[in-house]
């Protein structure tokens, strides 16, 4: 029997960050108020041809927009702020976060040009913000970036509790650290009703390597280059970077930062004092040139902060600034997600053909910034939820999840594998799925936001399988003949100069066509076009069989 949702006290709708690792955003409702947690971009997947990046779909939140109170956001990375400078505008909400992610987003809003005045509360270990029935409160999380939070939605029915994006690693101090005496105080305070939490590495067995130790590798590493470092990175693994810079002062090298992304972020970070930098380290990116291969460290990303398209410029010398020559040491100091493992190796290829050595991650020099096994079975240890939801992640690694969950003494009907959309409530005795909302994947191109869809992505992926054939005829309406063409143009198909006999053929379909339709009655310009479309692409496939995309061009005079 189906419940009646007007009756649910809690709702939990993930409209990103499931099925997918990145564009984290989730829904969630006590009583009649709505908050959004995390609002974040992904990178495009290979099949989405010419999109520069991916967010989740709000239309579920734009059906609901008055009941929206707050967007809250865990830490500073593009998967958990992205997304905020192109819904934002549709949106009068305030938005919190720590100093520094709150910051990020204020940059990112300044680069994409928002004119719209939005109000910013900055949080901390110690605020509690309320809203109605709902008190939510924070606790520090360890991540590759600092500042980075988890949230506590206090309610009458239990806790809502977000972990965000974290990782138990003892040797980070500082603006790094975690604080699990929080983390207590909160699930002692109130029951978990459910927790929310990071399925990055749930996979992988035992906890990270220590990033001390990480420090320690990169350094090795450094004293024994005679050459150039390269190190690839993304632009907001804030640890990661400090490394590099530690280290680089270490061996009396200099560091040149490239990336647009890269850049405005060490920028925004330095300025509020989240970088140790010796002075004289950093070197302007004109001047690379100038200095000796062995006293140059160059830490690159790609223009939206991504790790790999800089090196792929460079290696194809084609970047604007330094490519790839011989000897370089390449760093790779950094996992790309899954939907970027065809980019990275191709790009590995490309950087040993140039000339390059290469360094890429393993077990002894890479540290992830998310859980793994051991550790998210100490966060679910801590909160003992109720009910479990494992979020930021594939399927296979939210699945992984469940089943560490279960080992800490989570029920296995009290675990939900959500896909986009699907809706989670509590209506004051138990938790159960219900109905799905729209959510799926809003593309950006340019500065266009959501004017590519799935028809346009089709006509790419075609256009870049088989190519383009256009057909253009001239007709007279009154005297109904053919005053010039058909000329046949084709691009990505057929070498022309080589085809000359299938062009001649394929523009005697094309006449034959047109002077069918334009002798019978009232000429139908659609039927026309479609009729051409139908027997070229036959005789096209018969002859070559591809499928190149068709375009007739009719005019009349």
């Amino acid at each position: 029997m189906k419940k009646d949702n007007k009756k649910a006290h809690v709702k939990i709708v993930p409209l990103g960050g499931v099925g997918e690792i990145a564009k984290n955003m989730y829904v969630v409702e006590v009583d009649n108020d709505m908050f959004i947690l995390d609002a974040g971009l992904m990178f495009p997947e290979d099949e989405m041809l010419g999109i520069d990046i991916v967010i989740p779909d709000i239309s579920y939140v734009l059906e609901n927009k008055d009941r929206l109170k707050a967007i809250f956001v865990t830490h500073g990375h593009e998967d958990s702020i992205g997304a905020i400078p192109y819904i934002i505008q549709e949106l009068n909400v305030p938005v919190y976060g720590s100093r520094l992610t709150l910051a990020l987003i204020k940059e990112r809003l300044k680069e994409k040009n928002v004119k719209k005045k939005v109000k910013f509360y900055a949080i901390n270990n110690e605020s509690v913000m309320k809203f109605g029935n709902t008190n939510v409160e924070f606790f520090e999380t360890s991540h590759s970036i600092p500042d980075s939070y988890g949230i506590s939605m206090n309610t009458p029915y239990g806790s809502v509790v977000y972990t965000g994006e974290f990782k138990f690693d003892q040797s980070l101090k500082g603006n790094y650290d975690y604080n699990m005496s929080k983390m207590y105080s909160l699930a002692a305070k109130n029951k978990t009703l459910a927790l929310i939490s990071d399925s990055t590495e749930a996979e992988k067995p035992g906890y990270n390597t220590a990033e001390n130790l990480i420090e320690g590798t990169i350094l090795d590493a450094f004293q024994k280059s005679k050459n150039r470092i390269i190190v690839s990175c993304y632009a907001s693994n804030f640890v990661r970077i400090q490394q590099v810079l530690t280290n680089a002062a270490k061996v009396n090298r200099k560091v040149s930062f490239l990336g647009r992304t890269l850049e405005s972020s060490f920028k925004v970070a330095r300025k509020l004092g989240y970088f140790d930098i010796p002075d004289g380290l950093l070197l302007p990116s004109h001047e690379i040139k100038d200095y000796p291969d062995n006293e140059v460290v160059i830490i690159a990303s790609g223009s939206q902060g991504e790790p790999i398209e800089a090196l792929g410029k460079m290696s194809r010398g084609q970047h604007e600034v330094t490519n790839i020559k011989e000897g370089d040491e390449v760093f790779i100091l950094t996992t790309p997600s899954s939907n970027m493992e065809v980019v990275l190796y191709t790009t590995l290829n490309e950087l040993v053909k140039a000339g390059a050595v290469i360094n890429t991650p393993s077990r002894n020099i890479h540290a992830s910034g998310h859980g793994l096994a051991e550790e998210l079975k100490m966060m679910l240890n801590i909160f003992k939820p109720e009910h479990f939801i494992p979020v930021q992640g594939e399927f296979k690694n939210q699945i992984a999840h469940a089943r560490l969950a279960t080992e800490t003494g989570v029920k296995a009907e009290n675990i939900f594998l959500l896909e986009k959309g699907d809706v989670v409530q509590y209506d004051g005795e138990k938790m159960f799925s219900t109905d799905k909302v729209e959510a799926g994947n809003v593309l950006i191109d340019g500065s266009g936001v959501g004017d590519v869809g799935n028809i346009v992505l089709r006509d790419r992926r075609l256009l870049s399988e088989d190519g383009i054939f256009i057909a253009v005829v001239t007709i007279d309406r009154e005297s109904r003949v053919i005053m010039a063409g058909p000329e046949i143009q084709s691009r990505g198909f057929v070498y022309v100069k080589e085809s000359e006999e299938l062009m001649k053929e394929a523009s005697e379909h094309v006449k034959g066509i047109v002077e069918d339709n334009i002798s019978a009655g009232k000429i139908e310009w659609s039927v026309l076009k479609q009729n051409i479309r139908d027997d070229l692409g036959k005789f096209l496939y018969d002859e070559t069989k591809r499928r190149p995309m068709i375009i007739p061009i009719i005019s009349e005079i």
